[in-house]
């Protein structure tokens, strides 16, 4: 499972609607579970992937969409959760259907209903294209496709008023015990206070995300009394708790009460903090949080916060005396169809001092608004009001960072961030429009993230490209958000046209070319006149690198050096590096990386053209200045330049060492595509030292990265390689295929692999390691289908082992290698 929260609380009940969904999801190519906001949509779709995914050798895959606010990025979104890097500057739809296309997947689109026309059209165009994906949505509404089938979610059972239970029998009252023991430790349901849990679960209408939240008042308040006050508020304010229609769902007033009260128990300056922070739709870290608070909560009490407080509430809701805003720590609520992730019981010191910005310096994040650092009081107000909003579950707490594919290293945001639920991020933004200060608040998060992006930028050619590339996926939602804004405020475009430029290296590192190219058509569009400095940086890099990886690729498949096609007059004088740069070192940052590209740009030209001599001086000219930098992006490339120009000149243990060289880079190790092109370059550079079998490894592990990643740039090569029917070469390849990540990091670099791969097989047997796991499976009985998925492979490999093992024993019937087997093992 993929992009899955770690669920941090246990799951309580839905047994009945597990069963059902496994059962509908196994007759069905789209399942959706409806149901109201609050009832637990997300959490159940979790839990109904984690059961159903060992029947997708092709994994289960989560794409939040939350956050997501403009149809047209959805495509994005699931291509971004897939990991699916496109360079070829197709539309986003038609690379997420060619890449699913002959998989066997589950995809779960989560939070559809704010987005369910763009999500009705990709699902449709997905499973009209492929035979092996299922898809389960999450949504409040229907996606209105004919193949769909509905599954409702509904609130917790629990008793009638009145009714004699246990408690046990009722999973709402099992959650709100779970919820309060976790408040107050050794909480269970007694006889004593049965009674008034079931009315208090009851009065909530069994919905999760409110009994949660009144499950955390429990640090301060009996059950009794839990029961009796929120008994006063649902009879004193039910007509006004209705989000503006007399009309709204019982159920819908039921959870505006619960947020409503949780509201009022805030103090002033958490009220205020509460709605300023709605405006982020991802998670934020300290840093982001005092940008868009900025100086409003400095100097905040007595009269002042009396004021604020009303205007926050706008006089709807009269305050609430209760001795439930004491600060204990507690949990947050658990997953619900309104937020992703799991919450960390554990509360930050509550101490001032300088926020962690996404791989930044640490004072970056810390400016609000102009300029400026922000001071120490604004720090501890900021910091006061996030722990107090952790306390009472308004926000979460997590860590920074998402796996990454196929067992590679998990990306950190770098220190602690937060997240606000959805619905409590929209109730927020009721309150910050209705003061006015909407507009401000997301131009201070746009402002702070044009000076993210502009400090990330002149530090990029630097040592910790792999953090800045972590910190900024953290942040990827609310780069969204603040470029949206500057889309549809007027006066804005400027400020958007300088962030997308700014963060060039970030989506052109990702691989994310086609959301690059989204947002500057859009802001150039509105912009109406000529693209920013910034803006041309991005244009430049996304032609450089796509030049460089086309001339390396034309060479490699070539199989052998080019004859040359420039006479030595005719390449070009090339100025040295330090000439280029000159004394102004201003820019250095933002211009290096360019300089350097350029340079490699040129040496795999002179390569391609058969010049490879001069393209050897050029790389290590390079080299030089990017490991005096501690810089390894551009050195990837330039390694992988160096390589390409030595093989052709005939120097190829010096090449090999120039790719491996490559793939020790921490850059390298945490980006497959990195890895799949520096493994093809090796692959050749093997095969040319002769080594045949080492060769077809190596490619095929290239192949099952490009395989993952949705895009093979020497298809066409890798269908000739091997003579046909040459057995040793499709078994070398295979034995590639079924490499992880970081164990073909491992093989090319000559380090032992684990013993399941350098086992050999067993004497005389004349079958791989891989095919005498395969025929002990069959001899257990198991289907091509069944082996598959034990193995966690696809059933067309299941298929070819067992081909294979056939051939090799000279057997017809799988019932002879079942009796092979069993005299074999004893």
């Amino acid at each position: 499972m993929v992009g899955f929260p770690v669920p941090g609380t246990s799951f309580v009940g839905r047994r009945h609607e597990l069963a059902q969904a496994r059962r509908l999801l196994a007759a069905t190519r789209l399942l959706t579970l409806t149901g109201p906001c609050g009832v637990g949509k997300t959490r159940l779709a979790g839990r109904v992937a984690e059961g159903a995914v060992r029947g997708f050798p092709d994994g289960a895959w989560l794409v939040p969409l939350a956050a997501v606010r403009d149809g047209t990025l959805v495509p994005h979104a699931v291509a971004d959760a897939l990991g699916i890097r496109d360079e070829t500057g197709g539309a986003p739809l038609d690379t997420v259907v060619e890449h699913l296309r002959e998989r066997r997947l589950l995809l779960v689109l989560d939070n559809c209903e704010h987005v369910t026309e763009a999500c009705a059209s990709l699902v449709a165009a997905v499973l009209g294209a492929s035979e092996g994906v299922r898809v389960l949505t999450t949504s409040r509404h229907r996606l209105g496709l004919p193949e769909e089938q509905l599954l409702t979610v509904s609130p917790l059972a629990t008793p009638a008023p009145g009714d004699a239970c246990s408690g046990a029998e009722f999973p709402a009252l099992r959650l709100f015990a779970d919820r309060a023991a976790a408040v107050v430790p050794g909480f269970e349901i007694t006889d004593h206070n049965r009674a008034a849990v079931a009315r208090l679960c009851h009065r909530l209408d069994g919905l999760p995300l409110a009994i949660e939240l009144a499950a955390v008042r429990m640090h301060a308040l009996g059950v009794e009394q839990l029961d009796e006050r929120l008994g006063d508020r649902l009879g004193a304010h039910y007509r006004l708790l209705t989000c503006g229609s007399p009309a709204a769902p019982p159920r819908h007033r039921t959870l505006r009460t619960a947020v409503d009260w949780s509201h009022d128990l805030c103090t002033p300056t958490e009220q205020l903090a509460w709605a300023r922070l709605s405006v982020f739709p991802g998670s934020f870290d300290l840093g982001g949080a005092e940008a868009v608070c900025g100086d409003t909560f400095e100097g905040r009490s007595g009269e002042e916060g009396e004021g604020a407080e009303a205007r926050v509430r706008g006089e709807l809701h009269p305050a609430e005396a209760d001795p439930a805003a004491g600060r204990t720590g507690t949990t947050a609520p658990a997953d619900t169809d309104c937020s992703h992730g799991e919450p960390d019981p554990v509360l930050p010191a509550r101490a001032s001092g300088a926020p962690v910005r996404a791989g930044g310096p640490a004072d970056a994040g810390a400016r609000a608004g102009g300029a400026g650092a922000a001071s120490g009081s604004l720090r501890t107000a900021v910091l006061d009001a996030v722990i107090g909003l952790v306390e009472k579950s308004v926000l979460v707490r997590e860590g920074g960072g998402a796996g990454s594919l196929r067992g590679g290293k998990a990306g950190s945001g770098g220190g602690t961030r937060y997240r606000m639920l959805a619905l409590l991020r929209e109730y927020g933004m009721e309150k910050l429009e209705a003061l006015g200060a909407d507009g401000d608040c997301r131009r201070r998060l746009c402002a702070h993230f044009v000076r993210v992006a502009e400090e990330h930028e002149r530090s990029w050619f630097g040592p910790d490209q792999p953090g800045t590339l972590a910190g900024l996926r953290a942040e990827h939602d609310n780069l969204r958000a603040a470029l949206d804004f500057c889309l549809t405020t007027p006066g804005e475009s400027p400020r958007g046209l300088r962030l997308v430029g700014s963060l060039w290296f970030y989506w052109i590192a990702r691989g994310a070319w086609a959301e690059l190219r989204h947002w500057w058509q859009r802001l150039v569009l509105r912009e109406g006149r000529r693209p920013a400095p910034e803006l041309t940086r991005a244009h430049w890099a996304a032609a450089l690198i796509p030049l460089v990886r086309s001339r390396t690729n034309a060479v490699l498949l070539a199989g052998a050096p080019h004859p040359p096609t420039l006479a030595p007059h005719e390449t070009p004088d090339v100025r040295p590096l330090a000439e280029v740069l000159g004394s102004d070192r201003d820019d250095e940052g933002r211009l290096l990386a360019f300089h350097i590209l350029s340079r490699v740009e040129l040496a795999t030209t002179l390569t391609f053209h058969g010049r490879p001599e001069r393209a050897v001086p050029l790389c290590l000219e390079a080299l030089a200045v990017c490991e005096a930098h501690g810089e390894q992006w551009v050195r990837s490339y330039v390694l992988g330049a160096l390589a390409t120009a030595r093989w052709a000149l005939g120097e190829h243990e010096a090449a090999a060492e120039s790719a491996r060289r490559c793939l020790r880079l921490p850059y390298v190790t945490g980006e497959p595509h990195a890895v799949g092109g520096t493994l093809e370059i090796l692959a050749v550079v093997t095969a040319a030292r002769g080594d045949a079998e080492r060769a077809a490894v190596l490619r095929g592990a290239a192949h099952r990265i490009w395989y993952d990643l949705g895009h093979d740039p020497l298809a066409a090569q890798r269908q000739a390689l091997g003579p046909p029917g040459d057995t040793a070469y499709g078994d070398a390849h295979r034995r590639g295929y079924e490499l992880s990540v970081p164990e073909a990091l491992a093989y090319a670099l000559g380090e032992p692999l684990s013993p399941r791969r350098t086992a050999p097989p067993l004497p005389d047997t004349g079958l791989t390691r891989r095919e005498l796991e395969v025929a002990a499976l069959i001899a257990s009985g198991m289907t091509n289908r069944q082996i598959a998925e034990r193995l966690v492979i696809s059933r067309r490999t299941a298929e070819g082992h067992a081909e294979r093992i056939l051939a090799k024993l000279g057997f017809a019937a799988r019932s002879q290698v079942a009796a092979w087997f069993s005299g074999l093992s004893r």
